[in-house]
């Protein structure tokens, strides 16, 4: 269960990292959108995991692996943000939230028709 603390931690650090990929996709992935749809602080707030929605989905792997290459420069914008309210910077691992992949598979399979499995 997560205390009062890290829900409050959670939004702050899941705000400014959104601030910091939003400038990032408009400068290295220009028509990508890149949103961070979960953070989850670990409650010793030594390890923050954060989770992106990349759109579109087919430039998933390669904003992926520009993320994780420059983790160090981007701990350290998102530092510069939370400097006073935060003294330690977790760190930093970054996930592929694959939901919205999810949605998009269940609506064709919904479409293509096929065995209805409410009868």
């Amino acid at each position: 269960m997560e205390s009062i603390r890290q829900k409050r931690i959670n939004a702050l650090l899941q705000h400014d990292l959104a601030d910091v990929f939003r400038a990032l996709a408009a400068a290295e992935f220009p028509g990508t959108l890149i949103s961070v749809s979960k953070v989850r602080v670990t409650p010793d707030l030594g390890l923050m995991r954060a989770y992106l929605s990349i759109f579109p989905i087919d430039r998933t792997q390669s904003v992926m692996a520009y993320i994780n290459e420059e983790a160090p420069r981007i701990k350290n914008e998102l530092a510069g943000r939370v400097r006073h309210q935060l003294r330690v910077i977790p760190n930093l691992q970054y996930f592929a939230d694959d939901s919205i992949e999810y949605e998009a598979n269940i609506d064709r399979l919904l479409r293509e028709g096929g065995e209805n499995p409410i009868k």
